[in-house]
């Protein structure tokens, strides 16, 4: 008789005892509310509660990767676009996550959209497009001085994809190509030029040096006559001009 009472005792103090016992990982804190009232943090291992009068939370220490949808925006050069990011966060202390703000996912989510299209649209085009570091730190540091009160840590902040109208694709391609054709003129002209000057120094050279020009004249006819069908003419030395006689005085 005694045996029919105790068992279900038993079964009831085991349930108690399994439910008073919570298993916290590494990588989480239990954050116990006893009759409403917070007390300490609690893990990691094993946290022993008291069940019905204590109300706990799971909250993960981990970094959450946070997909930012794609945002329209209006850069400060009136130009419409969109603008997607990816923002790293992780909770350093999960009371605050628990009692300052009612969801911090939702709200860090919906505050990265705000800051995301206020940032992107405080900038122009070509800052977006060529200095997406600078305003990554500063949608870093809005977010991280806004989250503090709640408990959020954000670690880092990353622009992916930035769209534009094709129309204005088709414009900066064009712009890219003018700027690649005009570098080309500019290295072409400033080759020229250095072999104009060393030209000219060759020219100073073989003018100063007697019979010099003799020989370059040799050296380019042996060079022609290397290719069939060249007919060229063949110049007459000024310097074995002296290696001659003046008519003129033997008269």
């Amino acid at each position: 008789m005694l045996n029919q009472f105790m068992y279900p005792i038993i079964v009831i103090l085991f349930i108690f005892i399994m439910s008073a016992i919570r298993v916290v990982r590494e990588y989480e804190r239990l954050v116990v509310f006893r009759l409403g009232r917070l007390t300490k943090e609690k893990g990691p291992g094993i946290v022993i509660i008291i069940p019905i009068i204590d109300r706990v939370l799971r909250i993960p220490l981990r970094i959450v990767t946070l997909d930012v949808p794609t945002q329209e925006v209006i850069t400060r050069d009136n130009v419409t676009g969109s603008v997607n990011a990816v923002v790293y966060y992780r909770v350093v202390d999960p009371s605050k996550a628990v009692v300052n703000v009612e969801d911090y996912r939702y709200a860090t989510a919906q505050l990265a959209q705000t800051t995301l299209r206020s940032v992107a649209g405080q900038a122009d085009l070509d800052e977006i497009l060529s200095e997406r570091d600078k305003l990554n730190t500063q949608i870093q540091k809005i977010l991280d001085e806004a989250t503090d009160p709640w408990g959020i840590k954000v670690t880092a902040v990353e622009i992916k994809d930035v769209g534009i109208p094709e129309a204005l694709q088709k414009a900066i391609s064009r712009q890219a190509t003018a700027e690649r054709e005009r570098r080309a003129i500019i290295v072409q002209a400033e080759g020229e030029m250095q072999a104009a000057e060393k030209l000219a120094d060759a020219a100073k050279i073989l003018s100063t040096q007697e019979g010099a020009l003799y020989v370059r004249t040799l050296r380019t006819l042996s060079e022609i006559s290397s290719k069939q069908g060249s007919i060229f003419t063949f110049p007459f030395p000024v310097e074995l001009k002296s290696l001659f006689p003046d008519p003129q005085k033997k008269s």
